[in-house]
């Protein structure tokens, strides 16, 4: 039984307000000090609805930027959350990284958060003309263990235009390193 409730209040969610508006223009129409007093008790209730989620946003930046590599999945199981709604909030968060440091990628259906010092790593090696290989051997100690997550990372980066061009080629610097 008390899962029933459970569902019957999450499918109400913040629409509880509607109800309210409701019977706040029912009681104007008989005493409008009453419907006043309503709206500012509805308005103070709806705006307090959105603390939870706020809170929850901050927490988790505050949780993100302690590694330089989280899955989805190790997040929902920190916060004890369900993985769709983690999912979301990753979600959200990669529609809003074109000027952040870090950056967070979608790879083989989850979401992977890159902390700034990796991405740092990570441009700073590009820019030095190193392949793929070499990028991922740089970024062992980051937590970066493939090649298919070096080729997305790079191909945000340049899709939100935050990495620079190559100060030497791929081919100059290993023709360097072979003559070298």
């Amino acid at each position: 039984m008390p899962k029933k409730y459970i569902v019957i209040i999450k499918t109400i969610g913040r629409k509880w307000f509607i109800f309210l508006v409701a019977i706040i223009l029912i009681v104007a129409i008989y005493n409008t000090i009453a419907a006043i007093w309503m709206s500012g008790i509805t308005l103070v209730l709806f705006l307090l609805s959105y603390i939870p989620n706020l809170l929850f946003k901050r927490k988790l930046n505050k949780f993100l930027k302690k590694f330089y590599k989280l899955e989805d999945e190790l997040i929902a199981r920190k916060f004890k959350k369900p993985l769709q709604k983690i999912q979301d909030k990753m979600f959200e968060l990669s529609q809003k990284q074109e000027k952040k440091k870090w950056l967070i990628a979608y790879i083989n259906k989850q979401y992977i958060f890159y902390h700034e010092k990796t991405i740092q790593k990570f441009e700073e090696v590009y820019k030095k003309g190193y392949s793929e290989k070499e990028i991922l051997d740089n970024l062992k100690d980051y937590k970066v263990n493939t090649r298919v997550e070096i080729k997305i990372i790079k191909d945000i980066l340049i899709k939100l235009n935050r990495l620079s061009e190559r100060e030497i080629s791929v081919k100059e610097h290993k023709e360097k390193q072979r003559f070298a």
